[in-house]
């Protein structure tokens, strides 16, 4: 039902949604201290320092509820994400992506940094996500692009520090 059906009728919706599916996993050790990993990787306005097919970021706001459009290098692909929760001192943040023309549809994620053995720490990132209504991918396809994306990216951050 279209929450504006009727002024009688109206009622609170959102088209923001969990995703349903078996978490995709990207994480490296990364020779450096966590705080200058999370420098870096939690730098919600950063990602295109080790997402290299990014063009632009953008963010709107500062903290918790900050949106970041994120523009690729390739034909006019869009993200816009809302930064929901960050610990600097846990050295986490999650977020959700709102709209997106890349096939995907509802998503969320998280970033981690924590300490290793020694001047180490791991970088983790996990996606949670679902294929966007016609995505022509079966569902091995989608997690291998999803997983493909994260470790790129991930493997670029050891190598920020290598």
């Amino acid at each position: 039902m279209n929450a504006i059906d009727t002024l009688v009728n109206l009622k609170p919706d959102t088209l923001v949604a969990n995703p349903v599916g078996a978490p995709v996993v990207a994480s490296v050790t990364v020779a450096a201290e966590a705080r200058k990993v999370w420098e870096v990787v939690g730098n919600f306005g950063g990602f295109d320092k080790f997402v290299l097919a990014l063009k632009s970021i953008d963010v709107i706001g500062n903290g918790v509820g900050a949106i970041r459009h994120k523009r690729f290098k390739e034909g006019g692909l869009e993200v816009v994400e809302q930064l929901n929760s960050r610990n600097d001192k846990a050295f986490s943040m999650t977020w959700t992506t709102i709209y997106n023309n890349l096939g995907v549809g509802n998503l969320w994620a998280s970033m981690t940094v924590t300490p290793g053995s020694g001047n180490n720490s791991v970088a983790t990132w996990t996606i949670v996500a679902e294929p966007a209504a016609g995505n022509p991918m079966n569902a091995d396809e989608f997690r291998a692009f999803l997983q493909g994306f994260a470790d790129e990216a991930m493997g670029n951050v050891q190598k920020l520090f290598g």
